[in-house]
C-alpha cells in the first residue's frame, strides 16, 4: 500500500458515499486510475464492505453496557459454542476475545436498563461455559466510529 492508497481509505472512512469521479478529484487521480486501485483495496479485503452509520439514540436504543466475561472452561468447544451464541444476539454490537482476564468484552445496546435485564436474565446469562459476567454501564460516547489512523504516521 502506498501514499495513494492511503488517501483513497482516508477519504472513504470519512465518506464513503462518493462517486468514484469524486473520490478521484479528491485524491488527485483521474477515473480510471483510481477505479482500478479502488477496485483492488476491496479485492484484497482492505476494504471490508460499505454501510451506513446509524446513530442508536434516533432508533430508540440509547442504553449502551460494556459487559466483560470471564468463562468457565476455555476448551476450543466452549469457546466456539460461546462465541456463535454471541454472534447469534443482535443486541451485541461488539464482541472481542481478550487476552488475560476477562477472556472477552460485549458492548451491547437496548432500548433502556429493563430491557438490558431480560436481555442479561433471559440470553446472556444462559451463554456457555461462562463463569462470571460484569457489566459497566456506558454514560456518554465520547469516540465512536472513528477512522482509522494511516499505518505509516502510527509508526
Amino acid at each position: 500500500m502506498d501514499r495513494i492508497d492511503g488517501k483513497i481509505l482516508a477519504v472513504l472512512q470519512e465518506d464513503g458515499r462518493l462517486t468514484i469521479t469524486e473520490l478521484a478529484a479528491r485524491v488527485g487521480l483521474s477515473v480510471s486510475p483510481c477505479h482500478r486501485r479502488l477496485r483492488e483495496l476491496e479485492r484484497n479485503g482492505t476494504i471490508r464492505g460499505y454501510r451506513a452509520l446509524v446513530d442508536p439514540d434516533a432508533v430508540g436504543l440509547k442504553f449502551q453496557a460494556l459487559v466483560f466475561v470471564t468463562m468457565r472452561e476455555e476448551d476450543r468447544d466452549t469457546l466456539r459454542a460461546f462465541e456463535e451464541a454471541v454472534a447469534a444476539i443482535p443486541n451485541v454490537v461488539q464482541a472481542q476475545r481478550l487476552f488475560g482476564d476477562p477472556d472477552y468484552l460485549l458492548r451491547i445496546v437496548t432500548a433502556d436498563l429493563p430491557a438490558y435485564q431480560r436481555l442479561q436474565d433471559d440470553t446472556l446469562s444462559a451463554l456457555p461455559g461462562v463463569q462470571r459476567m460484569n457489566s459497566t454501564l456506558v454514560m456518554k460516547q465520547i469516540v465512536d466510529h472513528r477512522p482509522l489512523p494511516d499505518p505509516r504516521s502510527a509508526r
